[in-house]
């Protein structure tokens, strides 16, 4: 369906180029091809088509040898992505061969990756919260980090602009921590979550609702509503979930202006110096190893946090020795994601008459309470969390840890096990300039690029944050009549949120920042950078609705002013 490079594309020049076809990438091709430029999109990997290359879809577990576990020479080649916990059977095909794109660590960074068309789109959680002012303006006001330069109101009108288009499905609250949002229905609590959410609301005044995500609960532009069977990580062959390739890429197809290349590993972005501008890119073909260039005004980043800023690094010139754009110093640094794996998890005793229906892919949302205002401050540690969660009944596989044998046995497990319930914490991470990653200065990979190394961890204020996120879990939990409660903490390394962001972050001023309020690289003003490179806090919020809605503006204002 697409028009892929080597097909429909005779020559090596276009008005406009997007580096990753990702969550923010798609969007950025969608932009920019409704707005009449022909747009070339890199994707570095292998092209996955909608419907067509989802081959686990429809398997069941008893489809796979092992029950879906992977083999030790599996788990090999994705090691560093398997020790997460996230890379299965079926969903592997999805992240990359650590193996094949090798990586260093100064300090453990947890790297999720997926190299394919949709890029990460096809294995995101798929939750959408904005951000408010609270966030916007924390760094400013506590003296960390450099200001945002852009405040709710400069990007409010894209959020309602993308979560039309997206289609997000959620509950309105009017809380200043969490503007409302354009949302289609809401999924349902179910009967253990609706008594937990009154009790806090009762005990705490904290508020509980179903999360707001981005699966449709009512049909939209074609795309039919969710489904309920909570198997979105093996990619929606009924496009109820938002993912590029069944939504933004589509959109940009059906415009004609959309061309786009696989197995295309942009190397750097080429800067011309008599213009100050740069003129296009140069990759490396990932099959032949054959160097191309490509050539647009228009520029655009998105290839995922470290990959754009990566390219940026590597893109040096005599104007700029240290990579592109960093006249600052910043490039590579201020790495943060959100630190979680931690709070707490218990059992109920009765409702036993009472179930739901489907398998509902998404759960509850306990939005941020700390530090909010003088009456929600804490002195013990800066920012604030929310909380992800869901209670639900334990099925048949109960039976792998139970004790028994025989027909009753195997009756029994036909029959709805007990409830329980698990929150756990989402928590901001400040932004540290020691906490960075930079390109290895020997090491290479088997495409002649120097490889990643991360050098980054969670500090004193984050292991405080967590503390009260596993005091007020269990709290909140036993307040909603859990018993049997425990809690957890495994912090992991950064990258496990897969919320990585602020490598090349937004600023007004060129000396402490990489990218103005446009999100164009600060000294060449055709270059945008979207995705979560440019973040200049990290708030607690999921990041990905906010990368969409910075590139919708950011399209708008490139369209607007590079012509």
């Amino acid at each position: 369906m697409i028009n892929i490079i080597g097909k429909g594309a005779a020559e090596n020049t276009y008005d406009a180029i997007v580096v990753g076809s990702g969550v923010s990438g798609g969007w950025a091709a969608k932009e920019l091809c409704e707005k009449g430029l022909k747009t070339l999109v890199l994707e570095r990997g292998r092209h996955v088509e909608h419907v067509t290359d989802y081959p686990t879809a429809n398997t069941d577990p008893w489809d796979y040898e092992h029950r879906g576990r992977m083999t030790p020479e599996e788990v090999k080649k994705q090691e560093k992505q398997h020790r997460t916990g996230f890379v299965g059977k079926d969903s592997a095909h999805f992240y990359v061969d650590d193996s094949q794109h090798p990586y260093d660590e100064d300090k453990r960074f947890d790297w999720i990756r997926g190299y394919q068309t949709g890029g990460r789109s096809l294995i995101w959680g798929r939750q959408c919260y904005r951000w408010s002012d609270i966030d916007f303006e924390a760094n400013t006001k506590e003296q960390i980090g450099i200001d945002w330069p852009i405040r709710y109101k400069d990007i409010a009108p894209w959020y309602d602009y993308v979560e039309s288009f997206v289609g997000v499905s959620g509950e309105n609250l009017g809380l200043k921590q969490l503007p409302d949002a354009k949302l289609q229905k809401p999924m349902e609590l179910n009967c253990l979550e609706q008594q937990v959410r009154e009790a806090i609301k009762t005990k705490f005044n904290r508020v509980m609702t179903i999360g707001r995500v981005a699966n449709l609960t009512e049909a939209l532009n074609g795309r039919g509503p969710c489904q309920f069977r909570n198997r979105c990580s093996r990619g929606c062959p009924y496009g109820a979930y938002f993912s590029a390739n069944a939504v933004t890429l589509p959109a940009a197809d059906a415009t004609e202006n959309l061309y786009l290349r696989p197995f295309s590993i942009v190397s750097e972005v080429i800067y011309d110096a008599a213009t100050g501008k740069a003129k296009g890119v140069r990759i490396v073909d990932q099959e032949t190893k054959e160097t191309t260039e490509y050539f647009a005004k228009i520029i655009f980043l998105n290839a995922s946090t470290v990959g754009s800023t990566a390219i940026l690094l590597n893109s040096t010139s005599d104007r700029f020795p240290t990579g592109m754009g960093n006249e600052s110093g910043e490039l590579g640094h201020n790495m943060m994601d959100h630190h979680y794996f931690v709070g707490a998890v218990g059992t109920f005793d009765g409702l036993e008459d009472k179930y739901y229906s489907g398998r509902r892919p998404n759960g509850v949302y306990i939005a941020r309470y700390r530090n909010i205002d003088e009456q929600t401050k804490t002195d013990k540690y800066l920012r604030g969390y929310g909380y992800q969660g869901s209670a639900s009944r334990a099925g048949w596989g109960r039976g792998t840890s139970e004790q028994g044998y025989g027909g009753e046995f195997k009756d029994n497990l036909m029959k709805p096990g007990t409830w329980s319930m698990a929150i756990n914490g989402f928590g901001e991470c400040l932004p540290y300039h020691e906490n960075r990653m930079y390109l290895h200065p020997d090491k290479k990979d088997q495409w002649g690029q120097p490889i990643v190394v991360f050098d980054a961890d969670f500090k004193e204020n984050e292991i405080k944050m967590r503390e009260d996120m596993k005091t007020d879990a269990a709290e909140m939990l036993e307040a909603g009549g859990i018993k049997n409660v425990r809690t957890y903490d495994a912090i992991g390394g950064i990258g496990k949120g897969i919320h990585e962001m602020g490598t090349a972050r937004m600023g007004k001023d060129p000396k402490t920042a990489v990218l103005n309020e446009n999100n164009q690289v600060h000294g060449v003003p055709n270059v945008y950078v979207t995705d979560g490179a440019c973040m200049t806090s990290s708030a607690c919020q999921n990041p990905s609705i906010t990368y969409m809605a910075l590139t919708a503006r950011a399209v708008d204002h490139a369209v607007k002013n590079n012509k």
